[in-house]
């Protein structure tokens, strides 16, 4: 019996769990488990591809992740800002290590019509992530927050004068043969970059796969091998759970998983109630 046998066995008593696919050692098999759209939305798993995005302009050298915050959105910058910022580098911001004591500018809890009392603006994302204030040290206390990659997707915007939803479908999405993907945008139209990618099980397993190829994929060279191995060894949103093992969650369930020895990806998409992504996790964590 194969992994994926073994995974699929799994998956099939699952209940909540709407998709998954294995990718081993580059045969793909998707199974459906409980009815739902084919195209889900994988949360906080949305922030694997902006880091995925973020490698393309660091490969064609239009990006350094330690480029300063404040040098590439000179012309945004708000009035007031905490002087912290001067030393938010884009590694901080990608490793939530920039500053804040608090996540904020999660929507899907949080309710936007709230955001004008508490910020001064409703439809400014930008305004109100460069104008928070930075208590902790620049560089030290991780402190997960959805304002990180909102603010990355506003860097890519920048130095590429295109949306993150427009670069990845150039780049990747179309050449790759992803099948259909949507992201959530924010007032003003640009993605959300940290969650609200409407996509399939089977094209996140694909980006799983880039992954453990060193960034090849179908024969295609679509990321540098120093890009993927920079993601693994810092830890870039796709994060060590076991030796070899690498994985990032999204809320309700959603996972990204790949073993690098086995050349396994693993992705699914549901919406959990009772723990069925931990269990999931734990038998992938110990193949």
């Amino acid at each position: 019996m194969g992994y994926k046998d073994i995974i699929f066995e799994a998956a099939a008593k699952e209940q909540g769990l709407s998709w998954i696919t294995v990718v081993e050692n580059g045969e793909t098999s998707t199974l459906s488990v409980c009815p739902a759209s084919k195209t889900l939305d994988c949360y906080s798993v949305s922030k694997v591809f902006t880091v995925t995005a973020l490698g393309l302009l660091c490969d064609d050298g239009m990006l350094s992740t330690e480029e300063r915050v404040v040098d590439i959105l000179r012309d945004s910058l708000p009035d007031g800002m905490d002087e912290r910022w001067e030393s938010v580098t884009v590694d901080d911001v990608i490793r939530h290590r920039w500053g804040i004591d608090h996540g904020f500018l999660d929507i899907d809890v949080e309710d936007i019509e709230e955001y004008e009392r508490l910020y001064g603006t409703r439809d400014d994302f930008l305004r109100i992530v460069l104008s928070a204030h930075l208590p902790l040290e620049v560089g030290s206390k991780y402190v997960y927050s959805d304002a990180a990659y909102y603010l990355l997707s506003r860097i890519i915007t920048v130095k590429t004068g295109i949306s993150l939803t427009e670069l990845l479908r150039e780049r990747l999405f179309t050449p790759m043969h992803f099948e259909e993907t949507a992201w959530s945008c924010c007032p003003l139209g640009f993605a959300m970059g940290a969650t609200g990618l409407f996509i399939r099980s089977a094209d996140i397993a694909k980006l799983g796969q880039l992954y453990i190829d060193g960034g090849v994929y179908g024969g295609e060279r679509y990321l540098s091998s120093e890009w993927c191995r920079t993601v693994l060894e810092r830890g870039y949103e796709l994060e060590s759970v076991a030796p070899n093992v690498y994985a990032k969650g999204g809320m309700y369930g959603q996972i990204i998983m790949i073993n690098t020895e086995r050349r396994l990806s693993v992705a699914w998409l549901g919406y959990d109630t009772d723990g069925y992504s931990e269990r999931l996790q734990a038998l992938v964590r110990g193949l």
